[in-house]
């Protein structure tokens, strides 16, 4: 059996399509109750976002430019 480790390795080199297709079963799989309600309202919002960056009305930042920005905003 592969270890997470590997199996981590050999995720990240799929395509970003499939890396997204997988981590959505992933969490699709972690049994947590959830409110249906805000769980659909998150879905939706985040299907807009994604639409909003492949239409290109919104232009992604890095990890690291967000975290940048909000330590800059609590100084």
């Amino acid at each position: 059996m592969a270890s997470v480790e590997q199996i981590m390795k050999e995720a990240l080199a799929l395509p970003s399509a499939a890396r997204a297709l997988l981590a959505e079963k992933l969490v699709e799989s972690l049994e947590f109750d959830v409110d249906e309600t805000l769980q659909i309202l998150w879905t939706e919002e985040a299907k807009k976002r994604r639409d909003e960056v492949r239409c290109g009305a919104v232009q992604p930042i890095t990890g690291e430019e967000a975290l940048a920005r909000v330590r800059q905003l609590l100084e």
